[in-house]
This record gives structure tokens, C-alpha cells and sequence, in this order.
């Protein structure tokens, strides 16, 4: 029953949504070929590529207030995909991104078309990113003509864009492939605000809300007590018992115990001070934090610091965003997918951890619908770290399962015992592209 209402409450948004969602200010008076205040565009001609002696044709403008580029193949096999790119933080300047990790000339090689909006909005809006990639879709079909199949790609923050897409219009992708992607939606934000305040807890330095010097003042000092300062990926381990705890903490709350997680600690541990900075805004696009909170968390390891009884505890400043069910800047995912869908997802990241697959995978098989979702763990620590073998495979077995082929293997994500055995992630991992990146703070994986 409550499965079935929340796919109702999905679907009674997704109609407003259709209908007309209330414009940003001063929307009225803005063209619809051009963006909104403050918001520049730019686009620089794309290149055609060229297939077998023939070039692509590309189209690039604006709709809706958003860039976006489309490429036809010439010998167009009638199906699209749509490419939904990640976070762009508070830049006033809109660009457009094509598919990555080789991905657009595997689509143009393959005959897919493609398409691509830069969002109306930056900052955290995946309202706009869910909206405008739909919208684009249409104005395809106007341009060229219907897709037999449309499907969605996309990286990071377009992972949350994706999730949510699949969910808001069924019926509208057949399937969809979303690397390193935001798919626990504003849990993210939970983890961000769990970082900075077991931090500061285990230092003893009270910074919540942060102060305008929070980098500067705070977090030095902090880092000092935690013996961080000199912490270095791939260096000796400088850090003390207070700082090993935050760090085990951090493991539980980014994904639990798996390989690799450990040595991608000091990648991330001054990154990860950084999003406790005061919001550079008021929107809840521009200060995400306002859903975060950690009333009811429970933090393990528990000692040498019995955090559990003195961390700063946080409701969410904005609970109504946090637990509608509507397309907000920073929408739910139910685990309710209307599409076939295979996921990429770093073991060590910690921008978007791992723990983003856990629950989606967790939402997903409570909703009784695992079958539709395939996930994939890939031996990196840097943030979207795919070779474009990695990200070229996902594609070809999700689109052979969408023109139905079999259903595509994958990892055991939701089973923690299995996650933090040594050899996992090694099964999609690119072997070839062993230890380029960050993939040297992992173990070669051996046999088959």
C-alpha cells in the first residue's frame, strides 16, 4: 500500500510538472532562446564527427532558458540517448557537456543519436536537470523526429537527475545508465553534514553552524588535534587515535568497510571540510545543507569518543523539502525505477560514496524491484573515474538488455560481508588501466 502510494504521489507530480511548474522570477519577460538572469551561455561550435565517411549533423541553441546540443549519426538507428551532466556549483556561466569516457563516439559509431542540456540552473537544482532533459527530448522529436527508445546517461549529479527522471515520467526511458551518480538523493547531504560534526566533536572545537572562517580558523585547528595536517594518499599515517576513529566513521558512513576505502581517506578529508563551509546562498539549491541532519544517526566506531553521546545532533532546517514527495531542487528517489537500469560507481569516493548504491540498491529491493536495477563497483578513489572500457561495457550490456537480451550481471552492493572482501569491485574493473589514477591505492586484482 505504501509502495503504491508513493508511485502515486510520484505520478500526480509528474503531471503538474507537464502542466507547468511556477517560472523562476522574472521568467515572463526573458525569452525563451535565452537564459535567465544571472545566467550567461556558453557553447562553442561542436565539431561533426565523422562515420564512415560521412559527417554527423549537429544542432546546438536554446530552449527553454537551457544550451543544449544534439547529434544525429548518419545512418541513425532511430534510438536517442540523453545526457545529463553533473554538479556545476555557483558558476553564472550555463555550458553543455557530450557524453564522456568516449562515450559519444561509441553512441555516433553505434547509430544513437544524442542530446545534451546544460540545465537552466546551476548550483544543486535537479528540478531543472529533470525538467529540461525531458523538454529536450520533445523539442528532438520536433527537430528530427520520435525515438523508437530514449535513454538517459549521465554522471554525479546527473545521477540524481536520472534516478529521479526514470521515477517522474514512466513509460518515457527505457533505460538509463547513471555513473557515480547521487542516487540516495539528500542522505548525500546527511554525510557531509556527519563528517564536519564528528570532526569537530572529536577535536573539541564547537563550529556549528560554520562561522565565515570556518576553512580558515576551524578546520586548521581541527586537522591539528586529529593529526590530519600531514596525512597524504599513498604517505605514512599520521593520524592519532582521534583521528582514526573519524576516519572509521567516515568508512561506516560512506559505505562500510570495503577495499581501497582506507587508502582513499587523505584523497578526501580536506574536500570534505570544505562542504561544511557556509552556503554561498539562500536557495535550496545554493545551500543543500538546510535537508541535512544527524538527529537519530548512530556512529560506530563509538571509542575512543563516545561520539554518539557528544555530537552536535541537527534536525534538517527545512523538513518539508526533505520528505515531499514533489520535484523539488533537491527531489526523493523512492527506489521505484520505470526503466532498466545498470549503475557505475567508484569503492572509494567520497564526494558521492559508494554508500549512494547501497541505497538505492536497499530502496530498490524493498520496492520488490531489484530486477530492474544492476549495479557495478569499480576499483577507484577519485570522483567519476571511469575508463571508457568500464563505462563502453555498461553501455553495451544495458542497451543488449533493453533490446531484449539478458539481464546484465552485477555486484552484490547491499550485502555489507560481501562489500568488504578484498577482491570486490575487481569483476568490472578495467584491469588494463591498472594503477593509472587512483586506482594504485587499491590491490591488483588477480586471477579471473
Amino acid at each position: 500500500m505504501r509502495l503504491r502510494r508513493l508511485a502515486s504521489l510520484i505520478s500526480v507530480a509528474a503531471v503538474a510538472v507537464s502542466l507547468g511548474t511556477a517560472p523562476p522570477a522574472g521568467a515572463a519577460t526573458v525569452p525563451d532562446d535565452r537564459p535567465l538572469p544571472p545566467y550567461t551561455i556558453s557553447n562553442p561550435a561542436l565539431p561533426p564527427l565523422t562515420v564512415g565517411g560521412r559527417t554527423t549533423t549537429v544542432r546546438q541553441g536554446v530552449f527553454h532558458h537551457a544550451a543544449y546540443d544534439i547529434e544525429v549519426p548518419p545512418n541513425w538507428n532511430g534510438e536517442l540517448v540523453m545526457w545529463a551532466h553533473g554538479y556545476r556549483g555557483a558558476s553564472t556561466t550555463l555550458t553543455v557537456d557530450p557524453p564522456a569516457f568516449g562515450l559519444r563516439q561509441k553512441l555516433i559509431g553505434e547509430g544513437y543519436a544524442w542530446a545534451a542540456s546544460s540545465y537552466a540552473d546551476n548550483d544543486y537544482d535537479v528540478r531543472s536537470g529533470v525538467v529540461e532533459t525531458r523538454d529536450l527530448a520533445g523539442l528532438f522529436t520536433r527537430l528530427q523526429r520520435r525515438p523508437r527508445r530514449t535513454y538517459l546517461a549521465g554522471v554525479s549529479m546527473g545521477g540524481h537527475v536520472i534516478g529521479r527522471s526514470i521515477e517522474q515520467y514512466p513509460g518515457l526511458y527505457s533505460g538509463a545508465l547513471p555513473m557515480c551518480g547521487v542516487l540516495g538523493d539528500n542522505r548525500l547531504f546527511d554525510f557531509f553534514l556527519d563528517y564536519n560534526l564528528v570532526a569537530q566533536d572529536l577535536a573539541g572545537v564547537r563550529a556549528y553552524p560554520p562561522p565565515a572562517d570556518y576553512l580558515t580558523d576551524a578546520v586548521p585547528r581541527i586537522e591539528q588535534a586529529l593529526g590530519l595536517g600531514g596525512l597524504k594518499p599513498g604517505g605514512p599515517d599520521t593520524a592519532n587515535d582521534l583521528g582514526k576513529q573519524l576516519r572509521a566513521i567516515t568508512i561506516n558512513r560512506s559505505g562500510g568497510p570495503r577495499p581501497g576505502a582506507e587508502a582513499a581517506f587523505p584523497l578526501w578529508k580536506d574536500f570534505l571540510f570544505s562542504l561544511g563551509a557556509p552556503a554561498a546562498g539562500t536557495s535550496l539549491a545554493q545551500d543543500p545543507a538546510r535537508l541535512a541532519g544527524n538527529a537519530a544517526t548512530p556512529y560506530t566506531p563509538n571509542t575512543p569518543v563516545d561520539v554518539n553521546a557528544t555530537v552536535q545532533r541537527v534536525r534538517p532546517a527545512d523538513p518539508a523539502d526533505r520528505h515531499s514527495a514533489r520535484l523539488s531542487q533537491i527531489p526523493r528517489i523512492f527506489g521505484l525505477p520505470t526503466a532498466k537500469v545498470v549503475t557505475l560507481h567508484g569503492l572509494g569516493d567520497m564526494f558521492v560514496p559508494f554508500s549512494m548504491e547501497e541505497i538505492y540498491g536497499s530502496e530498490a529491493a524493498r520496492a520488490h524491484r531489484s530486477g530492474l536495477v544492476v549495479q557495478r563497483a569499480i576499483r577507484t578513489a577519485q570522483h567519476c573515474e571511469f575508463s571508457a572500457a568500464e563505462a563502453g561495457q555498461a553501455w553495451d550490456d544495458l542497451a543488449r538488455w533493453v533490446h531484449g537480451g539478458p539481464r546484465p550481471a552485477g555486484d552484490p552492493v547491499t550485502d555489507p560481508a560481501k562489500v568488504a572482501r578484498p577482491g570486490f569491485g575487481c569483476r568490472f574493473t578495467d584491469a588494463t588501466a591498472y594503477p593509472s589514477g587512483t586506482r594504485g591505492l587499491f590491490p591488483a586484482c588477480t586471477g579471473s
